[in-house]
């Protein structure tokens, strides 16, 4: 098992069959880290394994960025320019933000490893570590993320995050992972209009460039699986805008 500070590329996703247990549910992790090349090697291995990832190399930026995105999970180190991990992790909860984090560090020390926990971290891990055990403990915090979450509903439509399974007017809908991470992100911020930069960057993970219609062509996808045939539209367009999830009399354009 490679190790975290050999800069060894792991096998690839495929070859795990815990892999592919995470390749069916697109997540969106955060990693705040400013050694550039641990960012890069961890960014790298979880978007192996299918993640949408984000990354920042510094306290206030990391802070700011979890607190303004939904995110699954947050990998946070310690030792952080302009605002310690340790801030971040106890900033966050006081947000009241139930996100799960996971505290990398180089400090080993028992003390320490009770002050992150009592940060409010879910998880704390020792650099320098092995790849798969980081991979592993991501894996639980998701797991335990989803454990319980409350259903999203709008009108008749459901999603349940903890089975991974949408449903309208009872029928299940089949979604492949990017359309239900798109639907999940449009019932999060259900009634809210969203702008095209804001849903690709969210789901697709890259800054969103203006000439490409990728969001148009996913929303097109489940319109057909989610409006058609029903009397009532969920997805709506607004002109000038984006596009709005919501439940209401007015048919979508």
């Amino acid at each position: 098992m490679s190790d975290i500070s050999s800069g060894e590329r792991r096998p690839p996703a495929g070859n795990s069959a815990a892999s592919g247990n995470m390749e069916a549910e697109l997540m969106r992790i955060l990693i705040v880290e400013d050694e550039q090349k641990v960012a890069s090697f961890l960014r790298r291995a979880l978007e192996e394994e299918g993640q949408a990832v984000d990354v920042e190399h510094d306290g206030e930026a990391g802070l700011q960025r979890a607190l303004t995105y939904d995110y699954d999970l947050v990998v946070l180190d310690w030792l952080l320019p302009l605002r310690s991990g340790l801030d971040v992790c106890i900033a966050i909860r006081e947000a009241r933000t139930g996100t799960p984090i996971l505290m990398l560090t180089a400090r080993d020390a028992v003390k320490d490893r009770i002050a992150g926990l009592d940060a409010g971290a879910d998880d704390y891990l020792v650099k320098p570590f092995a790849l798969g055990e980081l991979l592993a403990r991501v894996r639980a915090l998701l797991r335990r993320g989803k454990t319980g979450a409350p259903k999203l509903v709008v009108g008749d439509l459901t999603l349940d995050p903890a089975r991974h399974r949408v449903t309208r007017a009872g029928q299940e809908i089949t979604l492949t992972a990017k359309e239900y991470a798109l639907l999940d992100y449009l019932m999060r911020h259900a009634g809210q209009s969203l702008s095209r930069t804001m849903i690709a960057e969210h789901v697709w993970d890259f800054d969103f460039d203006g000439g490409t219609n990728v969001v148009d062509v996913y929303i097109n996808y489940l319109r057909n699986k989610i409006d058609r045939g029903q009397e009532r539209k969920l997805i709506h367009t607004m002109r000038g805008v984006g596009y709005c999830l919501e439940s209401r009399n007015a048919l979508s354009e």
